[in-house]
């Protein structure tokens, strides 16, 4: 098979095993003693310095125990075997003030006698991805009971460092870095066995005692419980070989199984074909080839030659096109069942395997991912005979998910931050997809322990610098009124306006006398298109964008704290919104134009400003019709890119126009003939430059919220409003996951007739609005013929 692509070679690596879906729980409570572990070090290491560290510890047992619980954590990350199967990963990310551990059941994995317990420790330090807060280097586990305090990290452990492995920095990468692994150099034999000789291994070094949050005056990582359920890790093969070059492949590579053997003194490349993008923990499994050089390369698409990794073009083709890729590398030891798995997931649609041999021939034994993510499932339901549609709920929902896992993320291949402009929207995918809302609970958490002292959030956490994009504090508000619309738990939030009043109180500080904001400090991003990156602003240092997004922030706080927080708040900010929308008003609408300008020199508009003023309910009801058309129509604005099209959008329906809403999905629809099998970040998909940014998946969310129709009407989805856009669909029906059960509807078109099925869970009442009419429901079923 012949192929033309430009090869680029890099050498480098990382070393670790794949294996089974891990026993972690976050159902086991907390252990409620102090911890008497230890957390333990590699002797001689002082913990700041990129290193791979092996820990292990033999027990014998007399029986094989029905439960055996521990509680663990490590620096930056660990992952732990018993008898040589993976049991766990983590811990999940947080910072140092709440440092997550998690929680195991080692029993299913224990027997009657010797066993092994052994640990990967890994520390990127000055290579760490931008989300990873970090101490130094260590490593504790902690048992439920005296029986398993047996099991706890002290002196007794064994630890070694695995010299054979180091980093490859390579270009901008925010998530992790590639490994370069000589394995000539790298511990020899299964560590992770039981039968594993670890006599020669020096015992480990104790660092400090482990403490649990709020037991000590000082401390490095105050310890809590991580409220995450272990990742998904499912067993995934990569399907098809699009290239070789230097050997004829069989056919069968590599969707199954089967050796390749690479003659000596051979340079060989193969580019392989996930045919959709993954996140998985790569594994190479290898013989032989004494000193060979294999470079693992991971791409979520090539790039077209002579654009200098600018045009991406088609996804799906590979000829005229180069491979620019992050790389792992692998010197090979020559011995028998070599084997390489990466220490983090990869994100990948393209692999290529590039093997360099020298006086011995290399086996490549096999070679297959392990995807994983955040368990979720996908419980969501759309019954349609519109191929375009479920296309397009599957693409947002693979790209919702690999932008899930410890954490939300931006991106999974080039960055792995927690935005809290793209979270927003990924917890709504979260609350109309799935029932689980646990990872969307640990956001709002996390964003809040970043608030700065002056108020504000950073714009992205967990991260081991800060950054602040300022109006992203006001999605932070946001977020927490979407949580408290779909998920209710008033508790929860309440605990969290404080954060919210925090928040606005540090934008007071810039409104001037009449309410607008005047020089909004730090980065001041709305979004990727114009001068909406952060250099929108008038002669008075003002402008719409900012304004509208802080009306909308006191409307959301001021609607929470009249039902759940602070009466005085929710009076201070009907005021202060009030004032607002009449400045608004004054200093940015157009009359002529009938559109509200940037700024008030009214020498430039946007669709995201009235956008806005539509969602905020500034523009008059007599006006709202005419800035809906300009929205639509005039093209001299600036355009909403995939990302602020969720507001776009959400806005045009407010106005009537849902009915259209399939209409405007033109980017989506280039996605797909682009070949892209997640959604880009950009709005020229040509040149996009990830190929998987969650924050456009929300037709995952409009497909049921505005073409179903199905939305929250009070605080906990405690009453529904189910008010369809169907457009020219004559027949479709659905289901979304509902605090108390599901909300299912069904739309047929019969002899002129529409007959509508409506169920709601039990003890639930709402409203269906059919073409301006309003009908009650009831919990259970409700049928109509109109």
């Amino acid at each position: 098979m012949r192929h033309f692509f430009t090869i680029i070679f890099v050498v480098a690596l990382g070393l670790a095993t794949a294996g089974s879906v891990h026993a972690q729980s976050a159902s086991i409570p907390p252990l409620q003693r102090p911890w008497n572990a230890q957390w333990i070090s590699a002797q001689g290491d002082n913990g700041k310095i990129y290193g791979v560290y092996y820990f292990r510890k033999n027990i014998d047992l007399a029986v094989k125990p029905a439960k055996f619980i521990v509680y663990l954590s490590a620096d930056n990350r660990y992952k732990l075997y018993v008898n040589g199967a993976l049991v766990s990963l983590g811990p999940a990310r947080g910072d140092t003030y709440f440092w997550n551990y998690e929680t195991v059941d080692l029993a299913p994995y224990l027997t009657a006698g010797k066993n092994s317990v052994a640990a990967l420790v890994w520390n990127e330090a000055q290579y760490s991805p931008a989300a990873q807060i970090s101490v130094r280097t260590g490593f504790i586990l902690q048992g439920n009971s005296s029986t398993e305090d047996i099991l706890n990290t002290n002196e007794s452990w064994k630890a070694i460092r695995d010299v054979g492995h180091q980093p490859i920095p390579g270009y901008f990468f925010a998530a992790s870095k590639g490994e370069m692994v000589d394995m000539s150099k790298s511990v020899k034999g299964d560590w992770k066995a039981t039968g594993f000789d670890d006599s020669a291994w020096p015992g480990a070094n104790k660092i400090s005692d482990g403490k649990l949050k709020g037991t000590a005056w000082g401390i490095d990582w105050a310890l809590v419980p991580s409220t995450l359920p272990a990742r998904e890790m499912t067993y995934q093969r990569l399907l098809k070989l699009r290239g070789a070059i230097g050997i004829n492949a069989p056919a069968e590579f590599p969707a199954t199984k089967t050796p390749l053997i690479i003659p000596a003194n051979t340079s060989v490349s193969l580019l392989l074909d996930q045919t959709f993008e993954t996140n998985a923990f790569v594994t190479l499994n290898f013989s032989g080839g004494k000193d060979a050089g294999i470079s693992l390369g991971y791409a979520e698409s090539l790039y077209e030659k002579g654009t200098k990794g600018v045009n991406k073009g088609n996804r799906n083709d590979v000829d005229g096109k180069e491979f620019v890729a992050r790389i792992d590398s692998l010197v090979a030891d020559g011995s028998k069942a070599q084997s390489f798995t990466t220490l983090n997931f990869r994100t990948y649609r393209y692999i290529r395997v590039f093997v360099k041999t020298k006086d011995e021939p290399l086996v490549i034994d096999d070679l297959y991912g392990t995807f994983t993510g955040y368990p979720f499932k996908r419980t969501s339901v759309m019954n349609t005979n519109d191929a375009e549609i479920t296309q397009m709920l599957d693409i947002g929902w693979r790209t919702a998910r690999l932008n899930a896992w410890e954490t939300y993320t931006d991106c999974p291949y080039y960055e792995q931050l927690q935005y809290i402009g793209d979270t927003r929207i990924q917890a709504v995918i979260s609350y109309y997809n799935t029932s689980d809302d646990r990872l969307a609970r640990n956001a709002l958490t996390q964003i809040d322990h970043s608030r700065l002292p002056e108020g504000i959030t950073a714009s992205c956490y967990p991260s081991n610098g800060t950054q602040v994009i300022s109006p992203f504090s006001l999605w932070y508000i946001g977020m927490l009124h979407d949580y408290w619309m779909y998920r209710g738990d008033d508790a929860f939030i309440r605990n969290k306006l404080l954060g919210e009043r925090g928040v606005l109180n540090f934008f007071s500080k810039y409104q001037q006398a009449d309410g607008s904001l005047k020089d909004t400090p730090y980065w001041a991003f709305v979004d990727w298109a114009g001068n909406m990156w952060g250099e929108v602003k008038g002669k008075d240092g003002s402008a719409a964008i900012y304004d509208l997004q802080l009306l909308w922030a006191y409307q959301w706080a001021a609607e929470m704290e009249a039902k759940i927080g602070l009466h005085d708040y929710a009076l201070i900010y009907s005021q202060k919104a009030a004032q607002l929308k009449a400045t608004i008003n004054r200093k940015y609408w157009d009359p002529a134009k009938k559109l509200y300008a940037d700024t008030r020199e009214k020498n430039g508009y946007s669709q995201h400003v009235n956008s806005l003023a539509i969602l905020t309910g500034t523009v008059s009801n007599a006006d709202r019709p005419a800035v809906a058309k300009g929205l639509l129509n005039d093209k001299s604005l600036t355009q909403c890119s995939v990302y602020f099209k969720y507001y776009l959008n959400q806005a045009l329906v407010k106005a009537g126009l849902g009915n259209d809403y399939i209409n405007w999905l033109g980017i989506y629809r280039e996605n797909m003939a682009m070949g892209l099998t997640t959604w880009a970040e950009y709005s020229d998909v040509n040149t996009s430059r990830s190929d998987c940014h969650a924050w456009g998946a929300s037709p995952n969310i409009e497909f049921f919220r505005t073409v179903l129709g199905i939305d929250s009407y009070a605080p906990g989805f405690s009453k529904v409003k189910i008010e369809p856009h169907l457009g020219k669909l004559t027949q479709i029906s659905g289901s979304i996951p509902h605090p108390n059960g599901n909300v299912s509807v069904a739309y047929a078109l019969e002899n002129g007739k529409w007959k509508i099925n409506i169920s709601l869970p039990q003890k639930t009442s709402g409203i269906l609005v059919w073409k301006s009419k309003t009908y009650n429901l009831k919990g259970g079923g409700n049928s109509f013929v109109i």
